[in-house]
C-alpha cells in the first residue's frame, strides 16, 4: 500500500515463514539476499516503527511510544532499542562486531543523549542534546575521530584518523571535510592546507607541501 508492506508473509533465506503483517502491523524479521538477519522488531503503518499509545514509556512528538527492534549486519547486532518511523528514536544501544560503542537516546536517527565507549568498554565521552566532545574508535580499538558533535553529528571542528594517525584536522559538516582544514600524510607531514567542500579541496585556495615541509604550490 503506497509502496509499504501492508498485508503479507515474510520469509527467511530458507523459504520459512518468519512473520505476517496485517494492516501494516506485526512483529517482523527481515533478511538480506544471503539470508543474513537485517532487522527484528515491530512494524506499524507498513514500516519499522513501534509507535503506539501506552501508559508507560518515553514521550516524543506528543505521543508515548515503546516499540523496540534490533538491526543487524552480516548477523552482527548493530543496534538494539526503540524505533519510530523507520528510524532510531528513543533509547538504544549501538554495537560494532558485538562490542558496545554507544548507549543513550536517539532523535530521528541521530545520536542525541548518549555515552560512548572505547575498545575496552570504558566510557570515553557523553553527548547531551546532540552536543559534546567525542572520541570514536574502530573495531580494532584505534581512534578514528576526535572532536565536537553538534545536532548529533560531526558538525564542527575535529580530527580524522587512519590507522590511529591524524590525516585531517579542521572544520567538518555532517562528518565531511567542509571549510578550512589541514591534511597530513601517513608520517604526520603536512601536505595541504586550505578550504574544503564535501570532502574535496575547493575554491582554488590552498597550499601544498612536499614530504620535507617545503611549499610547492599556492593558489
Amino acid at each position: 500500500m503506497n509502496g509499504k508492506r501492508w498485508n503479507g508473509k515474510g520469509y527467511d533465506g530458507n523459504g520459512i515463514i518468519t512473520n505476517e503483517l496485517k494492516n501494516g502491523e506485526g512483529y517482523v524479521k527481515e533478511f538480506d539476499i544471503g539470508g543474513n538477519l537485517l532487522y527484528e522488531g515491530e512494524y506499524k503503518n507498513g514500516e519499522r516503527n513501534g509507535k503506539k499509545k501506552c501508559k508507560q514509556g518515553e514521550f516524543l512528538n506528543g505521543e508515548f511510544y515503546n516499540g523496540k527492534g534490533k538491526e543487524y549486519f552480516l548477523e552482527y547486532l548493530m543496534y538494539e532499542g526503540e524505533i519510530m518511523n523507520g528510524m532510531r528514536n528513543g533509547k538504544g544501544k549501538e554495537f560494532k562486531f558485538d562490542r558496545l560503542v554507544f548507549e543513550g537516546k536517539f532523535l530521528n536517527g541521530e545520536a542525541w543523549n548518549k555515552k560512548g565507549y572505547d575498545y575496552n568498554t570504558n566510557i570515553s565521552y557523553e553527548l547531551k542534546d546532540g552536543k559534546g566532545f567525542v572520541k570514536e574508535y574502530n573495531y580494532e580499538g584505534k581512534i578514528k575521530f576526535d572532536g565536537e558533535y553538534l545536532n548529533g553529528r560531526k558538525d564542527s571542528k575535529g580530527k580524522l584518523y587512519d590507522n590511529g594517525k591524524v590525516i585531517y584536522e579542521g572544520e567538518l559538516s555532517n562528518g565531511l571535510k567542509y571549510g578550512k582544514g589541514k591534511e597530513f600524510d601517513d608520517n604526520g607531514n603536512l601536505i595541504f592546507e586550505g578550504e574544503y567542500l564535501k570532502d574535496k579541496r575547493w575554491n582554488g585556495k590552498g597550499k601544498e607541501f612536499d614530504d620535507n615541509g617545503n611549499l610547492i604550490f599556492e593558489g
